[in-house]
């Protein structure tokens, strides 16, 4: 579907130069095949294992403080489902406004579009460098990489982006990308790619952080172009509101003349005052802190106080398809505060990079899979135990478990896997008729399938070598019954 769906009209889009569905970071391979190979990185299950205990530990500690904690949880469902059901209108509103105090509105059906639109602003100032504040929806849409082929360099400023971009690597972490690497590692890092590090520079935190401020000082006062995401969008008055814990966000929405905003439509907040529910949701849910250290709020243009020129392109990339889906919706309710993956068990061990997705964790597992196709994505709602953790946790009430079992429904309606198919398809021959069904079990008996199954060249033992396989009795039920009652076993 496209934004039509949503009411807003054709003329706001460009014709699609790409499949809908399409989507950069749709998984490479299944789920099962990366966990696997994670598993055997010991150094990453450490990294992880402290990193999101440390968070999980603290997010409990400040959430605790509140008395009113689960209120604050109910209302921000409650405001996010509101927008979810009226989303077209919210969506117009929200232009109507920032258009109003100067920004310039662009729409985008899909990633093609969304990156296009940015490539176009970059172009028509000259510009072969931008900044970045950190965003999942660039991440979702390749725009780093629609840049780069443009002849643009993209700088990530967030200092976790920054280490993922110096290492040729992918986020693992939606709040900390860089959540797999150790400060032993990030140190070698920057010695090998940062010029002018000093040799000496240790893996002291503080040490660390003061070379990618110097690194990125030069940065933002050279480039005339930012780009940045949105943490909300207020319908209301035309504002974009960024929280981060670093500052060089708002170096990055602040220095550059230019300013390009890319926000996933489902941002959107209906007015100013909602955002005293999600400002005490987000920090404490994310950074277990809280009051956020930088909470930048822009709205439009203001002549001598910032950017001269603001664009913002509202991106759908598969969400009204999303949308559609009455279990699955609840999904677009995500604030982007990582709580799902700090508490997953699954997450804690396999890592980001296995869910081959920008949004790893639980909530990938869920919105990935919507936003791609399920098709494309089958493994994901799979990457679970169905503990509920996440449920728990989840400051705006995603039931991140009922979606999951809804979305594994949906896999099992598809064609499946053909060996699977190819087995169903003989059960159904033998336990629809009595005859040979009673042969099947007579045959059972008769083969050495205990022996055969647990063999590692069986196609059955990627089910059996996790679960042991009861041992075959010697005689049937209805053996037994035909013996000992003289019935028909029926």
């Amino acid at each position: 579907m496209s934004l039509t769906w949503l009411g807003i009209p054709t003329r706001r889009r460009a014709q699609a130069s790409r499949p809908e569905g399409a989507q950069h970071g749709e998984p490479a391979e299944p789920f099962p095949v990366a966990a696997r190979r994670a598993l055997a990185d010991s150094q990453l299950r450490r990294n992880l294992r402290k990193a999101t205990t440390t968070i999980r530990t603290k997010r409990a500690r400040v959430v605790g403080e509140l008395d009113d904690w689960e209120e604050l949880r109910q209302a921000g469902k409650a405001i996010k489902d509101d927008v979810l059901s009226s989303l077209d209108s919210y969506l117009e509103r929200f232009e109507r406004a920032a258009t109003a105090a100067g920004a310039q509105v662009h729409w985008a059906r899909d990633a093609a579009e969304a990156n296009a639109a940015v490539v176009q602003v970059v172009r028509a100032h000259g510009a072969r460098e931008v900044v970045k504040v950190k965003s999942m929806v660039t991440e979702e849409i390749g725009l780093n990489d629609a840049l780069a082929a443009a002849g643009v360099t993209a700088v990530e400023t967030d200092l976790a982006e920054l280490i993922v971009q110096l290492g040729h690597d992918r986020p693992s972490h939606i709040l900390v990308p860089a959540i797999h690497k150790n400060r032993s590692e990030v140190r070698e890092l920057f010695l090998r790619t940062i010029d002018g590090v000093d040799p000496k520079l240790t893996d002291e935190p503080r040490q660390l952080a003061g070379a990618a401020r110097e690194h990125l000082r030069r940065k933002f006062l050279s480039t005339k172009v930012g780009v940045s995401g949105a943490n909300f969008a207020v319908a209301e008055t035309g504002s974009l509101v960024v929280l981060e814990s670093e500052g060089n966000g708002r170096m990055c929405l602040t220095l550059p003349e230019v300013l390009i905003s890319v926000v996933g439509i489902e941002k959107i907040v209906p007015a100013w005052a909602d955002l005293e529910v999600f400002l005490q949701l987000l920090p404490r849910s994310s950074t277990a802190e809280r009051m956020n250290p930088y909470t930048t709020v822009w709205t439009g243009v203001h002549p001598g106080d910032g950017p001269r020129e603001v664009h913002v392109v509202l991106v759908d990339n598969g969400r009204t398809r999303v949308l559609a889906d009455e279990v699955g919706r609840q999904a677009l309710r995500c604030i982007r505060c990582s709580a799902c993956l700090n508490v997953c068990p699954v997450y804690e061990r396999a890592g980001g990079h296995a869910y081959h997705s920008v949004y790893p964790g639980p909530i990938g597992a869920i919105l990935t899979p919507q936003l791609v196709g399920v098709e494309n994505a089958a493994s994901l709602p799979y990457a679970s135990s169905l503990c509920g953790a996440c449920y728990e946790v989840c400051p705006v009430a995603i039931n991140i478990p009922d979606v999951l079992v809804h979305l594994r429904n949906r896999v099992a309606e598809g064609d499946g896997h053909p060996v699977e198919a190819a087995a169903m398809r003989a059960m159904a021959l033998v336990f629809g008729d009595e005859r040979r069904f009673a042969a099947a079990q007579r045959a059972v008996r008769l083969a050495p399938l205990s022996r055969l199954i647990p063999d590692p060249l069986s196609p059955l033992y990627g089910w059996t070598s996790a679960r042991d396989l009861p041992p075959i009795p010697a005689e049937s039920f209805r053996a037994w019954w035909q013996r000992e009652r003289g019935g028909s076993g029926r």
